[in-house]
């Protein structure tokens, strides 16, 4: 993998240890020679990654809208920033230019990606590993929400096994690079016949 695309909170959070698996991720994809597509914010969490890639010589790419340009949250000085029209626009072209993903703490714009990259592995609108760095726990309740929907016939077993979860970085790294992706024609059959 030579480009990763992280999705995280435009705000710190509330505990230190976020900053600290920031700069931690970070770190990792420097020492690995992997590139960081991110949101292009100067804010938060995306603040934290970004800076410390750049400071310690890595590439880092960032997608922003316009109208967060105008707001003047857009980082300045990034290894390459594309501006979009908007949101929309950002998710399709972090998918396209990312070999994979990953969600770190962060609200309702990283659970946004996060689902639009899950629904795009899921129909095979491309093949790349989604995966979550559950610092603190932070997920747990959403990887149970997504258990008991799988529970309730409503997500997949395959699909929900798509998404990797670990609390380690080099453990999840791992993982994304294993990812094989799910056929689609098994489940759209399954689902075809249990509509009937």
């Amino acid at each position: 993998m030579k480009s990763v695309s992280v999705f995280c909170g435009s705000s710190m959070g509330n505990q230190e240890i976020f900053k600290e698996e920031a700069k931690k991720l970070a770190l990792y994809f420097c020492a690995n020679d992997i590139e960081l597509t991110y949101g292009g914010s100067n804010v938060g969490i995306m603040s934290i990654l970004a800076d410390t890639m750049l400071a310690n010589g890595g590439r880092v790419v960032g997608v922003i809208p316009q109208f967060l340009i105008d707001i003047e949250v857009g980082h300045t000085k990034l290894s390459k920033l594309h501006v979009v029209n908007s949101m929309q626009e950002r998710k399709v072209l972090l998918a396209e230019i990312s070999d994979a993903f990953i969600a770190f703490p962060g609200g309702v714009g990283t659970l946004d990606e996060l689902f639009e990259m899950m629904v795009m592995t899921q129909l095979r609108v491309h093949d790349k590993p989604i995966g979550i760095l559950n610092v603190d726990g932070f997920f747990d309740h959403l990887l149970k929400f997504l258990d008991h929907a799988v529970d309730r016939g409503f997500i997949r077993a395959e699909h929900r096994d798509n998404l990797m979860v670990s609390d380690q970085i080099d453990s999840l790294m791992e993982k994304l690079k294993g990812f094989e992706p799910v056929k689609m024609t098994h489940w759209i059959s399954e689902i075809k016949e249990e509509s009937t």
